[in-house]
């Protein structure tokens, strides 16, 4: 991969031509949410407006994943370029990187390969000898909460502010950075549009799934002998990844860190797709010497309740009163009412 060829081949089309590109590879999001990376792009084109923004996800805040340092450590060019094709997309003048807090010893190597790509034309003014096309990067730290992983906590931390969710609509698109038209793209989906402008839709369509395109870096740790960060075609099963890393004498596994779903043996023919077990990345893989709701279960309420923004009661009050149930049940003092609400409870979360 020559870096600029992708830039340099954007350019030569109209913006309105590479985000019907986008649109027509399925590229969806790969934060965790899957939603369609060119049809975010059009409707921020469709707002308008004298100021626009690209901001870039690098808060990698979800337990298990770690496929987005690789990214920034050994493709920052990747990254920055397809930040660039995103940002002549959608008329942004500024991209913003929201830099994971403990990630900030990278800040010093990101800039330098920023600067090095601003000497060879690829970010600043009329950029690829594009008359008119000016486009830089900046890079802010984050503010070290696992909710400003979510876009609008995290426009709310970039402008300063305590990193609260904003309630929706208005949308980033509309209303983002500043109160501008802002999107918001994870590092994982704006390296891919970099393939998607040099070998087209219709090559990125090929892999993956009907509603999953392309391929999807997976962070695969826990109880496995090949830990590690991997590339792999959407639409891949459990059974085949275990394989893949080594695991085998498996209880469980963790899709999607804390946030997603754990699924038993019975489960491990489904897919890695977003109509099946979509995830941002993180897969934990627990073997069956582990006590389950002591090493994982305990440990991710614990995480909760350290990391909720507390603005609403269901997990600002509903996660202690979870831990403290499951406490209960453990110290062997539990009912089978106890069981009852805490499935009842869980609905609610």
């Amino acid at each position: 991969y020559e870096v600029g060829a992708a830039l340099k081949q954007a350019v030569a089309r109209s913006p309105e031509e590479i985000v019907e590109e986008v649109k027509q590879s399925n590229l969806r999001g790969r934060g965790g949410a899957g939603f369609p990376a060119g049809l975010k792009w059009e409707f921020c084109r469709k707002e308008g407006g004298d100021r626009v923004y690209l901001v870039c996800n690098a808060d990698e805040g979800e337990p298990g994943t770690f496929k987005e340092n690789v990214i920034l450590t050994e493709r920052p060019r990747m990254l920055f370029e397809g930040m660039a094709v995103a940002g002549y997309a959608i008329d942004a003048h500024l991209g913003i990187i929201y830099l994971r807090y403990e990630y900030q010893y990278m800040k010093p190597y990101l800039e330098h390969v920023l600067q090095e790509m601003r000497d060879h034309n690829l970010l600043g003014e009329s950029i690829a000898g594009k008359k008119g096309f000016d486009f830089d990067i900046r890079i802010q730290l984050g503010a070290g909460a696992y909710v400003c992983g979510e876009e609008t906590g995290l426009i709310e931390s970039l402008e300063g502010k305590r990193g609260e969710p904003r309630n929706r609509p208005p949308f980033p698109v509309q209303k983002g950075y500043q109160d501008d038209p802002t999107v918001v793209n994870n590092v994982e989906t704006l390296c891919n549009v970099v393939p998607i402008i040099l070998k087209g839709a219709e090559w990125y369509k090929e892999m993956g799934t009907a509603e999953s395109a392309g391929t999807k870096l997976l962070s695969i740790s826990g109880d496995c002998e090949k830990p590690g960060v991997y590339e792999v075609e959407w639409g891949m099963t459990i059974q085949e990844m275990l394989q893949m890393v080594g695991a085998s004498d498996v209880q469980a596994v963790q899709v999607g860190g804390p946030s997603g779903s754990c699924i038993d043996p019975s489960q491990f023919k489904r897919t890695i797709a977003f109509e099946d077990l979509a995830t941002g990345g993180s897969m934990i893989v627990i073997g069956n010497q582990r006590d389950l709701l002591k090493d994982f279960v305990l440990n991710y309420m614990n995480f909760f309740i350290e990391e909720s923004c507390g603005s609403c009661a269901p997990c600002r009050s509903l996660t202690v009163v979870l831990r403290d149930k499951l406490l209960k049940i453990m110290g062997g003092n539990g009912s089978r009412n106890d069981i009852e609400e805490l499935y009842t409870w869980a609905q609610y979360g």
